[in-house]
């Protein structure tokens, strides 16, 4: 299947299951928010090193947040509820209570998971609670006034593995293609691209000649192995790039993930990109398969 001159191989992406949970954070302006988000969601690229994988959703309105200040929503995915709980509550601890005019709220409902239940003892008994329309908020003393954090969030089922290779003449042209195909996936809730800028370039297969690393590079679509590695890469590819993606549904993922092949497309041949391909594990890593052709189709 070509499309504008791009190839569309005939090949799925695998993703997985997933837990995920969204919170709201605001502040007394959207640099402070903007500023608590991303040090929350900083090293939040992978579960195989950081535990979590995490991003910035949305920049919220006034008018969208419930203290009426400006906010963004942070969306958070691990690989168990458990592991979801403890890495939601040591980074809303570490980053999100620390930063200067912050609070936070659930983004969701669902069931239940701590926000400011065990935080609130940092106010060493100077902690007050109330109750709004059956929710919980507690308000924990601080040097510049007091932290307002809701009690829990909520958490659902989701996925994460959605990703798209980006194969091109050049780097130049992974690079662009790759960045104009995160602008319009990230313009849509629900879904993250958590790798720096949403794009990554250390693609990896699973297991390696050594016994304790669980991923090593996906050497079959590495430029300089090709001649030394059993390739996927004809003689025209001069650089890959890959797009992750995780959403909170099956729906999410798929219009996510034909966004980007569709704005890849649209840039097309001209610009350098000669195909589009899938990471996948012969199926034995999730259950969630998205055919890239029957994406487009």
């Amino acid at each position: 299947m070509i499309r504008n001159g791009v190839a569309i191989d005939d090949t799925f992406a695998e993703a997985f299951d997933m837990k995920a949970t969204r919170v709201v954070i605001t502040a007394l302006n959207r640099k402070w928010a903007e500023q608590a988000a991303r040090t929350m969601t900083g090293f939040a690229t992978s579960v195989i090193g950081c535990g979590i994988e995490a991003g910035i959703e949305q920049a919220l309105e006034s008018d969208q947040t419930p203290d009426g200040r400006p906010g963004v929503s942070v969306l958070i995915f691990a690989m168990s509820g458990d592991d979801l709980a403890k890495h939601l509550e040591r980074r809303v601890g570490q980053c999100v209570l620390t930063a200067p005019t912050s609070a936070i709220y659930a983004g969701m409902d669902g069931k239940p998971v701590n926000l400011g239940r065990n935080l609130r003892y940092f106010g060493d008994g100077y902690q007050i609670s109330k109750q709004i329309e059956g929710r919980r908020y507690w308000r924990v003393p601080v040097m510049d006034g007091e932290f307002l954090c809701e009690e829990t969030t909520g958490r659902q089922d989701a996925i994460g593995g959605g990703n798209l290779l980006v194969l091109a003449a050049d780097l130049d042209g992974a690079l662009y293609a790759c960045e104009q195909a995160v602008a319009a996936i990230g313009a849509a809730p629900n879904v993250i691209m958590p790798f720096p800028g949403g794009i990554v370039r250390s693609g990896s297969k699973v297991g390696s000649k050594y016994p304790a690393v669980p991923a090593s590079t996906n050497d079959a679509y590495c430029p300089t192995l090709r001649g030394v590695a059993a390739s996927r890469l004809g003689p025209d590819i001069g650089a890959v790039l890959e797009i992750v993606i995780n959403g909170l549904t099956d729906a999410d993922l798929r219009q996510a993930m034909a966004t980007g092949i569709a704005t890849v497309c649209e840039l097309g041949e001209r610009h350098g990109v000669k195909r589009i391909s899938a990471g996948n594990y012969g199926g034995q890593l999730g259950r969630h398969h998205y055919h890239l052709r029957e994406l487009v189709s």
